[in-house]
């Protein structure tokens, strides 16, 4: 579980670090910089996305145990 987190943290950095170079570089080859940037965003948040859906599945399944504050039952 601890893998898949920071395969999809550092997936979530780099679609961030495309987005930036969308932007910094400007629209070439006929395309516009938005078009791309927006890709690269979108990437992104479907990245969080799922990692926000896997750490769901793990604590459903038992693979991971919260901590902290004790829930009211």
């Amino acid at each position: 579980m601890t893998y898949l987190v920071a395969l999809a943290f550092l997936a979530i950095i780099a679609s961030l670090g495309a987005a930036l170079f969308f932007m910094l570089r400007g629209g070439t080859d006929g395309k516009e910089k938005t078009s791309s940037m927006a890709r690269a965003l979108a990437f992104r948040v479907g990245f969080s996305i799922v990692l926000f859906i896997c750490i769901l599945i793990a604590w459903k399944m038992g693979y991971i145990q919260p901590t902290g504050i004790p829930s009211a039952k």
